[in-house]
């Protein structure tokens, strides 16, 4: 089999073991960072290290975006989509919410370029692992499907057009629900003079147990919240769902609910730490 470009723009906290991955699989490829130094560990794994995301996409056949947000997605790619070759396709990975991948997928079409909604379930461990779930939308592609197969452990096929980043809206709804009540409970405990510890003991193994509970929790009660997906980037999502469950006519009142305690958590200064320092907006002594 040929080998394969690839070009990863955006080396974060899911970016960087993604790049590692498709090192692994043999594929050649080349990274950008705007911070540089972010990208720069990967040179030893083999990848080429570029200064600017145009560099990085000249050749490559499959182009991936995984940037914090929709803006910054659509002001790297203003400047790469000239720079890709005729029949590459472009894998948006980051997470931008329904707007802006109706927005990304209609930039790419002007510059018939081809294009999958592709953002990914999963955050720091399972990227290393190799085990995220893709959320691919849009025509199927042999070469993206080769890259997917190498960061992920499968792929969920959603539709032809921008379903997916609606589909990881209602994941995210979800998840940051459940760490932000995880948070709450275990604040709650403390409130109320009671060892938080009870709270995951008294669940675990029952119906109302979840390993990712278990794993905030314990996460929580260690005082360790080294960044799995960082608190500013858990806001940055809590916020597309809300809008984007207002704008599609629902009434997303726990996304709002949830979207005002991770800012409230980031104001606080974990912007930075897990997200699971949402816990830190839900305490009594750190209530305005």
């Amino acid at each position: 089999m040929d080998e394969l470009t690839v070009a990863v723009l955006g080396t974060g906290i899911m970016g960087e073991p993604i790049a590692r991955n498709l090192l692994r699989a043999g594929f050649a490829v080349r990274v950008w960072n705007r911070t540089r130094a972010k990208a720069e560990p990967l040179a030893a794994d083999g990848a080429r290290v570029c200064d600017e995301p145009a560099e990085a996409a000249d050749g490559a056949e499959v182009v991936i975006t995984m940037l914090h947000d929709g803006e910054a997605v659509e002001n790297v790619m203003a400047g790469v989509l000239p720079a890709m070759e005729e029949d590459a396709v472009w894998a948006q990975m980051s997470t931008v919410g329904a707007e802006a991948a109706d927005r990304l997928a209609d930039l790419a079409r002007k510059r018939d370029v081809r294009f999958i909604d592709c953002p990914v379930l999963g955050t720091r461990k399972p990227a290393e692992d190799a085990a995220l779930v893709v959320l691919a939308a849009g025509a199927r592609d042999e070469r993206a499907d080769r890259v997917f197969d190498a960061i992920g452990s499968r792929t969920v096929r959603v539709g032809e057009g921008t379903e997916a980043s609606r589909l990881k809206l209602v994941l995210n709804s979800w998840v940051l629900a459940l760490t932000t009540a995880t948070g709450e409970a275990i604040a709650l405990a403390e409130a109320f003079g009671l060892d938080p510890r009870l709270f995951l003991e008294t669940i675990a193994g029952g119906s109302l147990d979840s390993q990712y509970a278990q794993m905030k929790g314990k996460a929580i009660l260690s005082g360790e919240l080294p960044a799995s997906f960082k608190t500013v980037g858990a806001a940055k999502d809590a916020g597309l769902v809300a809008s984007a469950g207002r704008a599609a006519g629902a009434r997303p009142r726990v996304a709002e609910a949830v979207r005002d305690q991770l800012r409230r958590a980031v104001e606080l200064g974990h912007g930075d730490e897990d997200m699971a320092a949402v816990y830190y907006a839900a305490r009594a002594s750190d209530s305005e």
